[in-house]
């Protein structure tokens, strides 16, 4: 039998590679806006973290999302990130 191969991608924060589903999705829409896709599916450009808070810092710190996702984010997305993680994590 042939293993599966499972899809890999790399964390803004840490720069760490985890299989796709480990992750936390922030995408960008066809209409421009961002959001936290938990299922992998929403259509659009995708940008992964690996949901540690302290990643959330560093890819904000470094603009790392903005450049990821070829847009401005604004600051209130990135508190709603930073509210969605937390509820997420049930912290």
């Amino acid at each position: 039998m042939v293993q599966k191969k499972i899809p890999m991608r790399q964390c803004l924060g840490c720069r760490e590679r985890f299989a796709k589903r480990e992750l936390i999705r922030v995408v960008r829409s066809p209409e421009g806006e961002l959001s936290l896709d938990f299922k992998g599916k929403a259509p659009g450009r995708g940008a992964y973290l690996c949901g540690k808070p302290e990643c959330l810092q560093k890819a904000r710190k470094s603009r790392a999302i903005s450049r990821a996702l070829e847009v401005e984010v604004p600051e209130s997305v990135y508190d709603a990130l930073e509210r969605q993680m937390e509820d997420a994590h049930g912290k």
